[in-house]
């Protein structure tokens, strides 16, 4: 564990003065090879899909952030769970919370699936059917706590304690809440995964992906995974991501500042319907959100009826773009069942909860004024 407040650490964790000239921010290594110093021998680097100095920088400062052994960059959240799943074999169980990203749904059914490796989707907010889907060969739990978009929590802690009883490893989606607002592996968990492209790099410039370990061999597999697939971030995108790690405590301050006025807002309007954001002491799963994480984020959805009412809504916004992802310092509106959930049937989609009429809300660091303003006059165009 780092001796430093965790905004400290966010400035300082990989970022030390280049020993060469002294700059301040990490050098930007655009090489794709490295001069050998004899046969077998080098300064550190040989190849830039092995290792990269300015990737080592961000990867350390990634383990410090989440408190993991290791950090691995890749070129995409998508990448990374990839990356994640390389490490089974065929004949393997995976358990996976049944409403996470789609994207992880198609990546698994359409091609992790074809390997031998068998997919179970549970709702992993009810502990008894995580024990229950465990098997002889369950290897893997992976969660995504708040869920994408419904904001349904899992209990980590519990989650780890059921898994580890069996020997099962836990890894945890913690692309919503970030590294300030969530620790996965101090709650238990073995593996976090994130989409880099959200808070981490928190202005909407770069793709990326990332896995922290907690144990030693999470490191020789994700580094042979780096190595022997290649799916690496370009150190320029790491450069990026390292830029956006120094402000993310303050950003997710002001994120969450606004995120929870946009919800008092909402919560109180006739036309607002299942509005999920866990830091409403009226949701369901408030206590569990205040017992594991150290904030609600700003992430939320609701429900505006029909599909022609969430066109109309999302036509009206001024400030808010209608736009996929999330994380960055601008205002997001998203149809999910076009957007992040298009990859599901329609019958997936409503098992999952997702209906023609649900939105979701990637609150930004504009003036929470502003932005209540902007929601106000939209929904009043529906």
């Amino acid at each position: 564990m780092s001796p430093y407040k965790y905004s400290t650490l966010a400035v300082h964790a990989g970022q030390h003065p280049d020993p060469q000239t002294g700059a301040v921010n990490v050098p930007v290594y655009l090489s794709s090879t490295f001069e050998l110093t004899g046969i077998g021998t080098d300064k550190g680097w040989d190849y830039s899909r092995a290792g990269n100095p300015t990737r080592d920088r961000l990867e350390t400062a990634l383990a410090a952030l989440e408190g993991g052994t290791s950090g691995h960059a890749f070129a995409s959240g998508m990448a990374a769970i990839s990356a994640l799943v390389a490490m089974l074999r065929a004949g393997d169980h995976v358990v996976c919370s049944h409403n996470v990203y789609a994207g992880t749904v198609r990546l698994f059914n359409q091609i992790v699936s074809h390997y031998g490796i068998d997919i179970e989707y549970v709702d992993t907010s009810n502990l008894d059917a995580v024990a229950a889907a465990i098997r002889p060969n369950t290897k893997l739990i992976h969660i995504e706590t708040p869920s994408n978009p419904l904001m349904v929590l899992s209990d980590i802690a519990a989650i780890s304690e059921i898994a580890h009883a069996k020997g099962v490893e836990v890894s945890v989606d913690n692309t919503f809440m970030s590294p300030v607002l969530q620790s996965p592996l101090a709650l238990g968990a073995d593996i976090v995964m994130h989409s880099t492209t959200k808070y981490l790099n928190g202005h909407s410039d770069g793709i990326g992906g990332a896995l922290i370990g907690s144990k030693p061999e999470h490191k020789e597999r994700f580094l042979l995974v780096q190595k022997a697939a290649g799916a690496i971030l370009s150190p320029f995108e790491c450069y990026l991501v390292l830029r956006g790690i120094k402000t993310m405590p303050l950003r997710i301050k002001q994120h969450e500042e606004n995120g929870r006025a946009v919800a008092e807002y909402l919560a109180a309007h006739p036309k607002v319907s299942r509005l999920a954001y866990p830091g409403l002491k009226s949701h369901q799963q408030y206590e569990l959100a205040v017992k594991q994480q150290k904030g609600f984020g700003s992430m939320l959805s609701f429900d505006i009826g029909t599909r022609e009412a969430a066109g109309r809504f999302l036509g009206a916004m001024k400030i808010f773009l209608n736009a996929e992802s999330l994380g960055g310092v601008e205002s997001l509106a998203s149809h999910s069942a076009t957007t992040t959930h298009a990859a599901l049937s329609d019958a997936e989609r409503e098992a999952a909860g997702i209906t023609q009429g649900t939105i979701r809300l990637s609150i930004g660091i504009e003036d929470k004024e502003d932005l209540i303003a902007d929601l106000e006059q939209a929904l009043a165009a529906v």
